[in-house]
């Protein structure tokens, strides 16, 4: 495909020089010593009914009120908007505040139930397989750890609760 060299030089050549005028255009500032004289606003008076409303896009005339439209929230007997949707119990209990304590575990792995222990609130839980608790949905139970499928932000890990060694002397 050949193309003329003189059209690319042309087509670079107005496109420098529309490059250059909105440079110039954008850097044109007022200058800061002279005053700036504002005109005076007429006073509006009440409408007549009978005149025509302006076109859109148009000034009105001298005389006419310029309202616009303005917007208020009434707050009693309703819900704070900027308050979360979610209640903290949906966000509790969080991984890092769960202890695996014991696990029945069936082989067949349908009838499988862990129980775990929120350290914070001391709350117990007994999960299934496919149970949610909070924002997490146990994977999978097995011996001694259990896998939850955590959904945070659109985004979705696994993360393994394990139990932890039972040959250890408990003190309290």
């Amino acid at each position: 495909m050949t193309v003329n060299r003189s059209i690319i030089i042309a087509c670079l050549a107005v496109g420098a020089v529309i490059t250059a005028l909105a440079f110039v255009a954008g850097a044109q500032q007022p200058d800061p010593a002279r005053p700036v004289r504002l005109a005076a606003a007429p006073v509006a008076k009440a409408p007549d009914a009978s005149a025509p409303a302006p076109a859109a896009g148009t000034t009105p005339a001298a005389g006419q009120i310029i309202s616009r439209e303005t917007y208020s929230y009434q707050g009693t007997g309703r819900r704070d908007p900027f308050v979360s949707l979610m209640n903290t119990d949906e966000l509790r209990p969080l991984f890092q505040d769960l202890k695996l304590v014991a696990v029945a575990f069936d082989a067949t792995g349908r009838n499988s139930v862990a129980v775990l222990r929120d350290v914070t609130s001391k709350v117990q839980y007994r999960v299934k397989v496919g149970q949610e608790i909070g924002r997490m949905r146990v994977a999978s139970i097995s011996e001694k750890s259990v896998v939850f499928g955590i959904e945070e932000f659109g985004y979705s890990r696994q993360e393994t609760l394990a139990m932890n060694d039972s040959t250890k002397v408990r003190t309290q």
